[in-house]
Parts: structure tokens; C-alpha cells; sequence
């Protein structure tokens, strides 16, 4: 059965698409009460990409490391750290830099400064063992031992000769009340520096065996 057309109907579909776009946009202004901001709609220029560090800067930002790392072996540490920044702001991604300025931050107990930094350092240079342990030793600090164990049990397993990381795991997970992993990982340490009496004291707190083979993982 056909439909019956009016008049006004008729004229209305013999429109052209360009002529029917107002009234479309009329008819949505007055459904929904609202007004419509064209501008929204198109789209939202993209944000210039950061420039990528000069050799220059490199060599800059390499140097203010080293200046600071001296100025840190002496106490000055306001200005060591001025030198740190520097370097950071020379080049984001110097992991040198960061790491030094959060040992700097470490020894000055602003241990959330310094995690920040560690993990900055640790994401650039996920194969070395030493920003594992500094945010280790910071998250003890901290009291966040499941972290730390977590950074150290990473840290062991990358540089297992490393027999400061083992007596800091020893600690850990002393605090986490694991016994056999804490003697395990206190005789590891033993075993790199037989004469480091926190080690030989954290192993015979937890009951360690001389001789006993503990499984550290």
C-alpha cells in the first residue's frame, strides 16, 4: 500500500543535502535544548614534540653530574645538588644524574624524592642493579618491605656477586617474618664478605645453619 506524501513532505525530499543541513541542525538545537559549539568538532592540534637532547647538552649535562658527584663526596650538598638538576634539565634522560641525586635525597631522608628518581634511573637502565637497590633501601624506610623485596629479589638476580644487595634482602625479608629466605640470602652475602658482621648477625638472628643450603628464591 502506498504511503500518502504531503505537500510540504514532497518539497522537503526534493531538498538537496546541502540545503537540508541547516534544518538538521535546527531540529537538534530544539530537541535537545542545547547549543552546539562547532568548534568542538574539529580536531584539537597536536602538541609540538619535545626536542631531543643536543650532543651538546649530553656533554653539558655529563659534566654538571660529575661536578656534582664531587661536590657530593665532600658534603656540599645544596650546591651537588644544583649541579644534579642541571644536568637533568640539560638532558631528562641522563640516568647517571638521577641516580645521583637520589642517593643525594636518600642521605638527606627525602626517601619519596629520591624512589622517584631511582625509578627514573631504573627504567632507562633496567639492567643495572644499583636504582634497584637505592629504592629498595627507600621503601624500607619507608616501611613498604614488600616493595623492597621485590627491588632486591630484581637486584639479586642481576648482580648476584653484590653482597650489600644480599644483606639488605636478608633484612627484608627478616621483617616479612621469612626466616629461611633472610638466612638464605644472609649467607649469601657471607659468602661474597665472610668478615660483614650485619650479615653474620642478621644470620644467626633468624637461626641460620652454617653449612645449610637455603633456597633464596
Amino acid at each position: 500500500m502506498a504511503i500518502p506524501v504531503s505537500p510540504a513532505s514532497s518539497a522537503a525530499l526534493r531538498l538537496s543535502p546541502r540545503a537540508l543541513a541547516p534544518l538538521a541542525v535546527a531540529i537538534a538545537i530544539a530537541l535537545c535544548g542545547c547549543s552546539i559549539n562547532l568548534g568542538s568538532l574539529s580536531p584539537e592540534p597536536e602538541a609540538p614534540p619535545k626536542p631531543a637532547p643536543t650532543e651538546t647538552n649530553v656533554g653539558d649535562a655529563h659534566a654538571a653530574t660529575t661536578r656534582g658527584q664531587a661536590l657530593a663526596r665532600s658534603g656540599r650538598t645544596e650546591e651537588a645538588l644544583a649541579e644534579f638538576d642541571k644536568a637533568i634539565t640539560l638532558d631528562p634522560h641522563h640516568a647517571e644524574a638521577l641516580y645521583s641525586r637520589g642517593l643525594l635525597y636518600q642521605g638527606e631522608r627525602r626517601h619519596q624524592l629520591a624512589i622517584d628518581d631511582f625509578t627514573s634511573a631504573n627504567g632507562l637502565t633496567p639492567q643495572r642493579a644499583e636504582p634497584l637497590l637505592g629504592r629498595a633501601i627507600s621503601y624500607l624506610a619507608l616501611d613498604k618491605t614488600k616493595e623492597a623485596a621485590a627491588d632486591l629479589d630484581e637486584a639479586a638476580q642481576s648482580d648476584p656477586q653484590n653482597g650489600q644487595i644480599w644483606l639488605t634482602r636478608g633484612l627484608a625479608y627478616e621483617r616479612l617474618g621469612d626466616k629461611t629466605k633472610a638466612a638464605g640470602s644472609y649467607g649469601r652475602a657471607i659468602g661474597i664478605r665472610p668478615k660483614d658482621e650485619a650479615a653474620q648477625s642478621g644470620f644467626a638472628r633468624v637461626g641460620g645453619k652454617a653449612g645449610q643450603n637455603y633456597d633464596t628464591f
